[in-house]
Parts: structure tokens; sequence; C-alpha cells
């Protein structure tokens, strides 16, 4: 038997990058996939992935920034399939700059996803969580919690953030027998990666080959390693005595 076998999870950001490799392992491994994602086109591009592997998925166009959208994104997916038994927090904000740089407003976007965002969506799907057995919290921090990068203070403080909320919901959803874990991806290959070395300024592939060398391993992780420790961190077979922890999936980088 499949290890997510007729569990239903919830994945935010399912549109691309570390989101769509996610809703495509926790399908493989039978779970009904709910693809959250605020570009309806990238959103349905992973629906029909897992149509096309014979998975069970339906996709909600939300912004769970905005806390109605995020009640509405929970009342669809109990319409459709009547339970809520995982949810992976992945939606991101990349906002870039230093403390000079950022603007009020900016701050503001950043929290609204990356914290609170990802609190809300924890809150909506509770009651259903409750309810089930099996039930798992992932969210994904970043290596970015740990070592903070230059030119990228509203992301570091976001996701060091990312890790004491999940300290904090993995204690009071303790009571509930709901676990709660955070995952910490590396360098991966994903165009956000990219587009974080656009705003660096700095030469791409020199600066690639920089996180590459930093690095144990000396390469890039794929989006489909982190989503495998993701699914680690969702089966109940596989980590039920793991709550409140942070899985690092970086290749070694914060060990050199």
């Amino acid at each position: 038997m499949k290890k997510l076998n007729g569990l239903v999870a919830i994945v935010t950001g399912a549109g691309e990058g570390i989101g769509e490799a996610i809703a495509l392992e926790l399908s493989n491994n039978g779970a009904k996939i709910v693809c959250v994602d605020i570009n309806k086109d990238s959103g349905t591009k992973t629906l029909n992935k897992i149509n096309q592997n014979n998975g069970e998925a339906i996709f909600v166009n939300s912004d769970i920034s905005k806390p109605s959208q995020v009640k509405e994104m929970v009342k669809i997916a109990t319409s459709e399939f009547n339970s809520i038994d995982i949810l992976i927090n992945n939606a991101a904000k990349f906002t870039f700059g230093s403390v000079e740089d950022v603007t009020q407003e900016e701050w503001e976007e950043v929290l609204r996803v990356n914290v609170i965002g990802y609190a809300n969506c924890a809150k909506e799907c509770l009651p259903f969580l409750k309810n089930s057995n099996r039930s798992a919290v992932v969210n994904l921090a970043s290596v970015s919690s740990i070592i903070a990068g230059p030119k990228f203070v509203p992301y570091n403080t976001t996701k060091g953030a990312v890790l004491m909320l999940t300290r904090s919901l993995a204690v009071d959803f303790a009571e509930f027998g709901i676990r709660v874990n955070a995952v910490c991806p590396g360098s991966i290959h994903t165009s956000a990666t990219y587009k974080h070395i656009e705003h660096m300024g700095t030469d791409v592939e020199k600066t690639l080959d920089e996180f590459k060398q930093s690095s144990l391993l000396k390469r890039q992780g794929k989006p489909e390693e982190v989503a495998k420790a993701v699914l680690f961190l969702a089966s109940y077979d596989d980590s039920s005595f793991i709550t409140g922890e942070n899985l690092i999936v970086d290749g070694g980088l914060t060990y050199t």
C-alpha cells in the first residue's frame, strides 16, 4: 500500500518548483491533492500533471495572504474531499533588499504570506486535521533562516519566523495528535534561486558555482529531493514520533 493512500493533502504554492515537486510526490504516494496557487496557469499545469499520472486532485486559485481566500480554499477542499489530513505550507513571497531598501508595504506583504499566511492555513485546516489520526503539517522554511544571505532581509527574517511558528504549532497541536515539522531547503535548482542571484547583481553562473562549492556535496539540490523529505515528515508510518523538528535539505551547506 502507498504511504499516503486515501489521505487528503493541501499543498500551497503548488504551481512550480518545490511546490510542484511536493504535489507530484505526495500524489504518487496515494494522496488526494489540493493544489493551491496564486497563479492559475501554473497551478493548473501541476493539476494536469497529476491527472496524467492517474492521480486525484483539484486546483484552488488562492492568495494565502488574504484570510477570506484561505477560508474559501479550505471550504472548496473539504467540499470536494470531505477531509484534510496533511497541510504543506509552501507558498512564499520573495522580497529582496537591505533594511534600508525595503518599504513598509513590502515588509507587510512578505509577512502576510510567509508567516501570517502559514498560520492562517493551519488555523483553518485545524478542525479537519483534528479528525484525522494521521494528520501532519509541514512548513517550508529555508537555510536563509539559519544563514543570512546578503540583501535578503525580509526573506531571511520571515523564514526564521517559520521555524518558531513550526515549534509553536507543534506544542499547541500535540494534544490533538497533530505533528508539525519544517523542512529547510538549501540551494535548489528552481527559478526562485535564479531570481535571488539576479537581485544580488552577480554573475549567475559564477554564483551558482559558488553555491555548489559551498556545500559538502558540491552541487545544487533538486526539487524532487526536497519533496522526498516532505513526504517523510508527512507520512505517519515513517515519522510518527517526530514533531517540532526542522529537517535541513541542503547538501551540507550549513556545515561548511
